[in-house]
């Protein structure tokens, strides 16, 4: 397979779907692959960089069992425990972030679904920032109902994030206490509710590269906005703790066909950066098109606002 010659097919309106013979992505010129990965990047996003933040509105605790989870209460990593945060915090990083040009912030909670009182103060919280801080407003808060989500949508959030993780195939054997199915219904409804829809997975957790190529397919089917790729930073006390962490080329290689796979979406940099050169720039020149900036992880940070807008501009990208 000509790569070089696909990335101007897909250009031109090819689209890759499910059942199409995919395997050449695993073993192509990585090379030539990144090259035709960033004209696609280049041609439907431009150069334009999206930089998104997060706090984490409730820590710990959680009752899921995924696997690669600091915060599952099935798993023994001692990561911080709160409730959720208070509101003034919340708003206080949100103008932060906004003052140093981050894009959207978005709260995220541990946890199956954020609900009661707890949902109550992070609607508060979305209406202050809405009123007050000008930046685009997004959430990460579980397997919520359509009524939830419509609550949020008018308190000012625009966008809802909620990964799929892996593929349907893999998905059991990383979490068993809620459904591959669940996630994508979840996803449904953030579409039904019209917020941009930001679903993305980890790798790196024992898939193979046919669940990768699985899982940039059905995000395609999807048709979310915006996809995180999350690289597996392993956690001690996780079933995961001994996972050997990919190597730069693989977290390329994966970058790169799910930008072939989803020309339109933003292909977004997330947990992991500190296994790529420069914190991602040669992820950037490889079909990455948004990333997660700040001190954005549970576990680790690493590239701040300052130091990320620095790296695209000195490749010729706009923040």
């Amino acid at each position: 397979m000509d790569v070089l010659k696909l990335a101007e097919e897909i250009i031109n309106g090819k689209r890759i779907k499910r059942g199409d013979e995919l395997s050449f992505f695993i073993d192509c010129n990585l090379e030539e692959l990144c090259e035709g990965a960033d004209l696609i990047r280049s041609h439907f996003i431009g150069d334009k960089v999206d930089l998104c933040s997060i706090i984490n509105g409730r820590s710990g605790r959680c009752p899921e069992d995924c696997k690669y989870c600091a915060q599952s209460a099935h798993n023994h990593t001692n990561c911080e425990v709160y409730d959720f945060l208070p509101q003034e915090r919340i708003v206080e990083l949100c103008k932060v972030n906004a003052a140093e040009g981050v894009h959207r912030f978005s709260i995220v909670t541990a946890g199956k679904a954020l609900t009661g009182e707890e949902f109550d103060k992070a609607i508060a919280a979305y209406e202050e920032m809405r009123d007050n801080c000008d930046i685009e407003l997004c959430a990460s808060m579980g397997f919520l109902s359509a009524e939830q989500l419509h609550r949020l949508h008018e308190a000012g959030v625009t966008s809802y994030h909620h990964n799929i993780e892996t593929s349907k195939r893999f998905f059991p054997s990383i979490c068993t206490t809620h459904t591959y199915e669940q996630k994508i219904n979840t996803l449904k409804m953030v579409k039904e509710e019209g917020l941009y829809v930001c679903s993305g997975g980890i790798i790196g957790m024992g898939e193979t590269w046919e669940d990768r190529l699985d899982m940039a397919v059905s995000l395609s089917e999807a048709e979310v906005d915006s996809i995180p790729i999350n690289a597996l930073m392993p956690i001690k006390g996780t079933p995961l703790e001994n996972n050997e962490q990919l190597s730069e080329s693989d977290i390329l290689r994966t970058i790169a066909f799910f930008r072939y796979i989803n020309p339109k979406a933003e292909i977004r940099l997330a947990a992991g950066r500190a296994l790529l050169t420069n914190d991602g720039e040669t992820a950037f020149k490889s079909g990455a098109s948004a990333t997660i900036t700040g001190n954005m992880l549970t576990t680790a940070s690493c590239a701040t606002i300052k130091s990320d807008i620095e790296m695209l501009k000195s490749i010729g990208r706009s923040v």
